[in-house]
């Protein structure tokens, strides 16, 4: 498995365990830096820093183009996929947006129920075709 999809599969994690337990994700990232051994990737501590960051807008473009779905409803596992995939489209020019798009779908695929892979694959999808209108 490649060194990113790897780390991405490290920040899901991280995002997941804070999103289910209701807890800080900075504190659960910083908890994860220090105690994690193997080290924490630094690509996943990067996803986890920016999805982060940008949170409050990538919810917003989720919320606004996930079609019947408000993020609320959303099983948490695919959530954080996409605020992952959302990230990397929208604010990582070193991540090709098809790499972006194509490693969303594959951990929906692996890690969460048969409709999840198309849901994200749509709504990244959407996010790709809006991306040049977008302010980031």
């Amino acid at each position: 498995m490649p060194a990113r999809t790897k780390a991405r599969k490290r920040a899901l994690d991280l995002l997941y365990e804070a999103d289910l337990r209701g807890t800080d994700p900075v504190a659960t990232l910083a908890a994860r830096v220090a105690a994690t051994d193997p080290p924490l990737p630094e690509y996943a501590v990067e996803l986890v820093e920016g999805v982060l960051a940008h949170r409050g807008r990538i919810d917003e473009l989720l919320g606004a183009h996930a079609v019947g779905w408000s993020l609320e409803r959303m099983p948490a596992v695919d959530r954080n996929i996409l605020r992952i995939g959302a990230y990397e489209v929208i604010y990582r020019d070193d991540v090709p947006d098809p790499v972006a798009v194509s490693e969303a779908v594959g951990m929906a695929r692996r890690l969460s129920t048969a409709d999840s892979p198309g849901f994200v694959n749509g709504l990244l999808a959407r996010l790709v075709e809006l991306k040049p209108a977008l302010p980031r």
